[in-house]
């Protein structure tokens, strides 16, 4: 396993849109397995492709419960409202408050291509969707009403 370079949020590529996964081989479990390693050691929630200049839809999150692996993350439902202070390892010291769904039922495939369905609320619902929305070029101060940013 590798360390990979988090891209800050400067770079153009996190603003692109990620192609989806179609080869399911044991490069793509070295990259979920480096994304892991790289997002723990920057203490993260969680880690896209694209943020470590993969254009793929895949990413990593752990909110305190153990790795979750997405590939070809889809929401097909959510629920609720929640506003909670949001960051990203892309923008490092920066924050502010997103609205997100409370609850998220989401469909991805596992690193060996079979569909899952996985559910979430609070943090975990916040982390699905910001990872997929890096999945689709969006950052989370796109999602921070007036652009209200602080730094820590």
């Amino acid at each position: 396993m590798a360390i990979r370079n988090i891209l800050d949020g400067e770079d153009s590529i996190l603003y692109k849109k990620s192609r989806p996964v179609e080869l399911f081989d044991a490069r793509l479990g070295i990259l979920l397995d480096d994304m892991t390693e790289t997002m723990r050691k920057a203490e993260g929630v969680g880690l896209a492709a694209v943020q470590v200049g993969i254009l793929r839809r895949c990413c990593v999150i752990d909110t305190g419960r153990g790795v979750v692996e997405l590939i070809n993350p889809e929401i097909v439902r959510e629920s609720g409202k929640q506003e909670e202070q949001e960051g990203c390892l892309s923008f490092p010291g920066e924050y502010g408050v997103t609205r997100r769904p409370a609850k998220v039922t989401i469909r991805a495939q596992d690193r060996y291509g079979s569909w899952r369905m996985h559910q979430g609320e609070g943090l975990l619902a916040r982390a699905f969707c910001h990872e997929i929305d890096h999945m689709n070029g969006i950052v989370f101060k796109d999602r921070v009403p007036g652009r209200k940013i602080y730094r820590k």
